[in-house]
């Protein structure tokens, strides 16, 4: 990726890189060039510091104290301090523009019942253990008091999964902001925008974490109180056993949600969080256009090569 990125930054002359924690290259031609450099978080903090400790050796292999660099630069995240404590010198919070919610369609005519939103997100659809994995979670709700919208993503068609119980909508996609706005609780892998995605509008999560980063999300929900973490049998998919414990998890939330809504517990928890996301500025008011002044935060460009600053 080295030359074509060199191409870029020569034809298009930026005033600003900003990459991706799991994407290097762009740090080898920010140093390079001496341009400043931002990171935008796609795990919590603590999941990309780790990552550049593990890319240290290669860092040091292209330029000396690289990698103290990167650890310097302002790291821009969506995440709400009180879930995602940050060891980055500089830290830039924001929030997301709030996305209108559509009404779902009345798959279930005259039932208003709690809507339960279960989805394992886009990419455990492309593995071997998608159908097993969500052919468990089918299980695991189709004996709840309540209504579900069971998505698979794209990788898995839901005529895969059988006859669905009378209680469960299974689509490959919906929008998530929908559903998010309908729902009572959402049961997921813990990937961070299904999971965020949720506390933002202030809904608990059971999280049923796999791979990738979904354990970390997972325990920064249970410690915050703002839902339920129900851990694999086998780490990489859903087996025999796990349906039970997912029901048990969803139905105590669910319960609380219908007989004592407002007397804390994951529901209180998760509004808690998503009124702190709200409370955050928008990412245009953290990096406004005036190309003299990169950000208000961080102060000036000199900054953004590296200097340490306030963390927020």
């Amino acid at each position: 990726m080295l030359d074509p990125l060199r191409e870029a930054v020569a034809r298009w002359e930026p005033d600003l890189i900003v990459r991706d924690p799991c994407e290097y290259a762009s740090a080898v031609v920010a140093a390079e060039t001496s341009l400043p450099v931002a990171q935008a978080a796609i795990s919590l903090a603590a999941v990309e510091w780790g990552s550049i400790a593990a890319a240290a050796r290669a860092l040091e292999g292209w330029r000396v104290g690289l990698s103290d660099i990167v650890r310097s630069t302002p790291y821009v995240t969506r995440f709400p301090a009180s879930l995602d404590p940050s060891p980055f010198p500089t830290t830039i919070r924001f929030r997301e523009p709030w996305v209108p919610a559509e009404p779902l369609p009345d798959w279930w005519p005259g039932d208003d019942r709690p809507l339960v939103y279960a989805t394992f997100g886009t990419v455990l659809g492309h593995m071997s253990t998608a159908v097993r994995s969500m052919a468990v979670l089918l299980d695991a709700v189709a004996g709840l008091d309540a209504r579900v919208l069971l998505t698979t993503g794209r990788g898995v068609d839901p005529v895969a999964l059988g006859p669905a119980p009378a209680n469960v909508r299974v689509e490959q996609w919906v929008d998530q902001a929908d559903a998010l706005e309908a729902a009572s609780v959402v049961v997921c892998h813990g990937g961070s925008g299904t999971t965020f995605g949720a506390l933002a509008r202030g809904v608990p999560v059971v999280v049923v974490p796999m791979f990738a980063d979904q354990p970390v999300n997972a325990v920064a929900v249970e410690r915050a109180g703002a839902g339920t973490v129900v851990r694999p049998a086998d780490r990489r998919s859903l087996g025999d056993g796990d349906a039970e414990r997912i029901e048990r998890a969803v139905r105590v939330i669910v319960d609380r949600s219908r007989s004592r809504p407002d007397l804390g517990g994951p529901r209180r928890a998760a509004a808690a969080i998503g009124a702190e996301m709200a409370a955050l500025p928008l990412l245009l008011d953290v990096f406004p256009g005036d190309r003299g002044a990169v950000s208000p935060w961080v102060g000036d460009v000199d900054q953004l090569r590296g200097d340490p600053g306030t963390s927020r």
